[in-house]
């Protein structure tokens, strides 16, 4: 192992910048996974330790009273949760007109009323013209609805987005070619335009998610061995780490509906759950996405305590091409939050204990 920051000389060769100097190493295959970091506007880079990334903010000595929070993305709510849980008064801005833009609405809903009553102010449709230091606080002017205001705020959380670590590397020195976000174009191999290097996780862009990138791993180095392997019809799921959590897998009905794609969809309350009942969480819906006629799993998306550990379920469906019904004939343990997939699917056919029977093709 060595350590050090690496830059390519050509396609054969990497400089390392080590402790004790230089060190060249010549390789016929190199894998490159530097990741991400968090995106930083210009305009909001004041040199101020006030001013916060998601890096920072899993850093900081002391529990901020104001924090505002730009950006109503995954981080952005996620790190909101969690200071707002600790004591902060936490103000939450977005630009766009929703929160966890791309998830559907109705699982963003049990999330959106948890963060009304955590949160001092959430603000759609509101941007940051302009940040500033004054003092110890840092002075924010807000533009929403064409009038502009200004707030005080002892830290700001800076959440709005990520960009890839593809500076430095000596890129240039090579034939890997990047789009025009600066991501690291691949094939389904992980293979870049030069044959020699394969990249992976977050460079290479879509879902930026470790365990996209753990797969995108065992399929690049056994692309590398020779083996048949290819990034190709992989179910990746997504989980928002907040109060409720969020997960979802495959196609999202949101999606369903932007390209056209016919589904049915199926939702059952955790209201009607045992197992949520007894656990004084009943704010969560299970949804399956599917495909009508053959009936066969398109999605799962599922908001409530926990839902990050039952997607898994999810994903196993989707990725086999399980149907609604082999999800609704599995005898699923009771009582538990698992169960809500086998009812979700037996809602689909009307036949579920717990539910007002559903009207199918609605």
């Amino acid at each position: 192992m060595l350590q050090g920051k690496g830059h390519f000389e050509d396609s054969r060769t990497l400089r390392v910048e080590t402790a004790e100097g230089q060190k060249f190493i010549n390789f016929e295959q190199a894998i490159i996974a530097v990741g991400s970091k968090p995106a930083m506007p210009a305009a909001f880079d004041l040199g101020n330790r006030r001013v916060m990334t998601s890096t920072e903010a899993l850093e900081v000595e002391e529990i901020p009273k104001n924090l505002l929070v730009v950006g109503g993305g995954y981080i952005g709510m996620e790190l909101g949760t969690v200071y707002a849980t600790l004591g902060s008064r936490v103000v939450l801005i977005e630009a766009l007109s929703s929160l966890l833009v791309g998830v559907d609405a109705d699982l963003v809903r049990p999330v959106m009323r948890f963060a009304e009553k955590a949160f001092k102010e959430i603000h759609l449709n509101t941007k940051v013209v302009k940040m500033a230091t004054s003092g110890k606080q840092i002075k924010v002017t807000l533009s929403a609805d064409g009038k502009q205001t200004e707030e005080m705020y002892d830290r700001v959380l800076v959440s709005v987005g990520r960009v890839p670590n593809c500076k430095d590397l000596g890129l240039e020195h090579t034939q890997v070619a990047l789009d025009e976000k600066g991501f690291i174009q691949v094939n389904a191999q992980r293979q870049t335009a030069d044959p020699n290097i394969y990249a992976i996780g977050d460079v290479v862009g879509g879902a930026l998610l470790a365990h996209k990138a753990s797969k995108e791993a065992k399929i690049a180095a056994a692309a590398m061995a020779g083996e048949p392997a290819a990034f190709e019809d992989i179910v990746v799921p997504a989980v928002v780490f907040t109060d409720p959590e969020v997960a979802w897998c495959g196609l999202t009905e949101t999606e369903a509906k932007e390209k056209g794609i016919k589904v049915e969809v199926a939702r059952f309350p955790w209201g009607a759950s045992g197992r949520a009942l007894t656990l004084d969480r009943t704010d969560g819906i299970t949804k399956l996405v599917i495909e009508p006629g053959t009936e066969r799993v398109l999605g799962v998306g599922i908001v409530g305590a926990g839902a990050g550990e039952l997607i898994s379920e999810g994903v196993l469906a989707v990725q086999m091409g399980a149907t609604a019904r082999d999800i609704a004939e599995s005898v699923h343990p009771h009582p538990t939050l698992s169960e809500t997939l086998m009812e979700c699917a037996e809602l689909f056919y009307g036949a579920s204990p717990h539910t007002a029977p559903r009207k199918r093709g609605l």
